[in-house]
């Protein structure tokens, strides 16, 4: 029974800390979704510019760096951090069942997607095995904007 109570104690404790520091954690998921959203709207405009040069060019391997760079140092950990933000908050303010919340639960699995679709791509330029057009990208870098207009509208209207 005490090691239930302790369990008990342990979590509403947790909650308490969570609540008094709730807008410094949403703050911290604005920041790093910020964060992430800049790496997300300049990877592929890098990719565009990548096509442009030829593979194991000073140009192409300068690229290879940039991108592995933006995704290593700037774009993972900002990826890593608006998730576990975003789910400390919605925790806190227990949005699991309101509908604006699963709908931008929703749109940021798939802004992980691409996420994973741009890591993948990048992988492919080191190999020099980008098969994807200039164009290509260049359509594919408003796949995140889309995104980004969905979930600030459910963010803020909260539709039911």
């Amino acid at each position: 029974m005490s090691g239930r109570i302790e369990t008990l104690r342990v979590l509403i404790g947790m909650i308490d800390f969570v609540l008094r520091y709730y807008l410094w954690f949403k703050s911290a998921h604005i920041i790093m979704s910020i964060a992430w959203m800049a790496g997300l709207f300049y990877l592929p405009r890098l990719f565009v510019y990548h096509t442009q040069t030829e593979p194991g060019s000073d140009g192409y391997l300068r690229f290879v760096t940039m991108e592995e760079k933006l995704l290593t140092i700037i774009m993972l950990p900002a990826m890593a951090t608006t998730w576990i933000f975003g789910l400390i908050n919605a925790w806190a303010m227990n949005y699991w069942l309101d509908g604006w919340f699963l709908a931008k639960l929703g749109l940021a699995v798939l802004m992980t997607v691409v996420h994973f679709f741009d890591s993948w791509w990048a992988y492919q330029f080191v190999l020099g095995r980008n098969v994807h057009s200039e164009r290509f990208f260049r359509v594919w870098n408003e796949a995140p904007t889309l995104l980004m207009i969905g979930i600030v509208i459910l963010v803020v209207v909260k539709p039911a």
